[in-house]
């Protein structure tokens, strides 16, 4: 089974930065597209991020373009994203997944971390 631990999450004022790290168990991490979405109270959840398996290809939504970059350490099974110029609209808990070729299927995530941005 796999395992995902999300972690980095914290209260940061509009404008801050954090960075989120999404370890995983090993279970061929390589071969897997690895995702970031997150759901915020009355919200749909939205996808926010994804890198590929393969070349380590990142996506962004529009929301966070410019803003956040994911990246992954597949010697230390972890993903991070980096997320820079938060604003109160990124308030939200964040969830790392397995994403399928980073089509925003997500199969497994963790329990999450929660971001506050305080305007």
């Amino acid at each position: 089974q796999v395992q995902l631990v999300e972690s980095g999450g914290g209260l940061v004022q509009s404008g801050g930065s954090l960075r989120l790290s999404c370890a995983a168990s090993r279970f061929a991490f390589d071969y897997y597209a690895i995702g970031w979405f997150r759901q915020a109270p009355g919200k749909e959840r939205e996808g926010v991020s994804c890198i590929s398996s393969s070349e380590g290809t990142p996506y962004y939504a529009d929301s966070v373009k410019g803003r956040f970059t994911i990246s992954r350490d597949n010697a230390k099974t972890t993903v991070y994203l980096q997320m820079d110029n938060l604003e109160p609209e990124d308030t939200a808990v964040y969830y790392c997944a397995t994403d399928e070729f980073c089509s925003g299927t997500y199969h497994q995530w963790g329990q999450g971390t929660r971001v506050t941005v305080s305007s």
